[in-house]
């Protein structure tokens, strides 16, 4: 199972969470988020980050500021989490073909997950996340039983609310497309600011058989 840990701020913290075994760093670049990295230095994410996948989490952004985002922190990673049609993603992919991209989905019913149809030829991942009226970071859980209705060749991660209370009930999804897990709110002391004990604690509970 791979880890995500996404909205990252603080350099201290960074440097502190890149030493547990995760997979994946997401740093938002949506000016709204309070999770927003406007005053952290590229060098300063790329020497703490050197065995880490980066991700930059855009939200309706002009493409033209993720071609230099990309470019300006080395990102290994795009994800999209507002309403980008699937020509954004094969545009993304045309200038910077080793780019992985992540297409994020706010879902509550079965419905939500038809619209992943026309992504797949144009994305590497989907994440599922709580429908709500911001952009991920609700904090709010959804009925992870609908995963059972995605029937789409992508693998995914799972988002929405994740907490170490969700562990056993994690273990139990046998969805043969989960790949990964995207913990950010119910892990942080203040927004942006990860509780790392506690993370270290939910992917020791996670990898336990």
């Amino acid at each position: 199972m791979k880890i995500k840990v996404c909205g990252m701020k603080y350099p201290d913290n960074i440097e502190h969470l890149s030493l547990l075994p995760i997979d994946y760093m997401g740093f938002i670049f949506y000016p709204k988020s309070l999770r927003y990295i406007d005053k952290i230095l590229p060098k300063t994410i790329l020497s703490q980050t050197k065995d880490i996948l980066r991700v930059g989490v855009f939200v309706n952004e002009k493409i033209e500021l993720i071609f230099h985002r990309i470019e300006k922190y080395k990102l290994d990673v795009i994800q999209l989490h507002g309403l980008e049609h699937p020509k954004y993603c094969s545009d993304l992919i045309k200038s910077f073909p080793n780019i992985k991209i992540i297409k994020a989905f706010n879902v509550s019913s079965p419905n939500d997950l038809h619209s992943t149809k026309e992504y797949n030829s144009v994305c590497d991942f989907f994440l599922f996340d709580t429908k709500s009226t911001q952009y991920g970071g609700s904090g709010k859980k959804f009925d992870w039983s609908l995963m059972d209705f995605y029937t789409g060749e992508l693998p995914f991660f799972l988002s929405g609310g994740i907490s170490m209370e969700d562990v056993g009930k994690i273990k139990e999804i046998k969805h043969p497309k989960l790949y990964g897990l995207d913990l950010n709110s119910k892990f942080e002391l203040e927004p942006g600011r990860k509780n790392i004990e506690l993370i270290k604690e939910f992917i020791e509970e996670i990898n336990y058989e």
